[in-house]
């Protein structure tokens, strides 16, 4: 007992690990940062890479295993995959793989969506892949056969939000051509199945209008993380601790530290890591 004890003191003041295929998985940092103000957080964002929507499940598995491998030279407790694509693709081959927690972004945003709908018509807008794997409505279907589900790939939402193009007026006309359909189909919650589209929330919201509940996996996996934290006694004790940020990515840190600078509300510093 005072052996497991130990091990889960020392645990407690390793970081939260978290990749993605970009910059999109930020807003699962900064989620987790409002909600657990103590935590250190080490961020892999596989920007030389992105987008992973378009691309096959064994290279996106490969590219997370990847990541998840460095990260795990880096002194954490926990993984979270910030990327609905990766999740989509291989959660599970990661759970058996790791000695850590490993945390995917669909189930949280699934159980908020079944929790907000009251009309039981729900949207999902996630990347290519994350589409066409239906996890989303594998799961939704598994808690509830009668909804009715509308999804829709909306690829070029990464690009624009990677790229800084969100207040534009061609991310307005893009916008619109993804979404019309699916408000046409009177979905009362719509879930953001990537992580990169809560960027994009104050468009998208504008373009379904007020009456769609928007579904924002980078609130629902902070949830998460926070309660997997307290169960498995691995929260931070330690409030003068100050929490250590790092972030590393696979392409160039210039356009990776711009957007994240301002979506953290804070000057960061990326580190180039070149994968193979």
């Amino acid at each position: 007992m005072a052996e497991k004890a130990k091990e889960q003191i020392i645990n407690a003041h390793k970081a939260i690990g978290v990749i993605d295929s970009g910059v999109g998985g930020l807003t699962v940092v900064k989620e987790i940062s409002n909600l657990l103000p103590r935590e250190s957080i080490i961020y892999f964002g596989d920007t030389a890479r992105m987008p992973y929507g378009p691309r096959s499940y064994e290279e996106v598995r490969h590219f997370a295993f990847q990541m998840i491998d460095f990260l795990q030279h880096q002194e954490i407790k926990m993984i979270v995959v910030a990327c609905n694509s990766a999740t989509a693709a291989g959660l599970q081959h990661y759970q058996e793989a790791c000695r850590q927690p490993v945390l995917g972004v669909i189930e949280p945003g699934v159980r908020a969506a079944l929790k907000s709908s009251k009309t039981g018509r729900i949207g999902v807008i996630g990347t290519v892949g994350t589409i066409n794997s239906s996890e989303y409505e594998k799961k939704l279907k598994e808690n509830n056969g009668n909804l009715f589900l509308a999804s829709k790939a909306c690829p070029l939402f990464v690009l624009l939000v990677e790229n800084n193009l969100v207040n534009t007026p061609e991310a307005k006309k893009v916008a619109m051509e993804y979404l019309d359909p699916l408000v046409r189909q009177d979905i009362d919650s719509l879930i953001l199945g990537c992580t990169h589209y809560p960027l994009m929330k104050e468009l998208i919201q504008d373009v379904v209008g007020p009456s769609v509940t928007l579904i924002d996996s980078a609130k629902e996996i902070a949830a998460e993380v926070a309660a997997t934290l307290e169960d498995d006694n691995m929260n931070n004790p330690l409030e003068s601790e100050t929490p250590r940020y790092r972030f590393f990515v696979s392409g160039s840190p210039a356009s990776f530290e711009e957007v994240g600078s301002k979506l953290l509300g804070r000057e960061i510093k990326a580190y180039q890591v070149i994968l193979s």
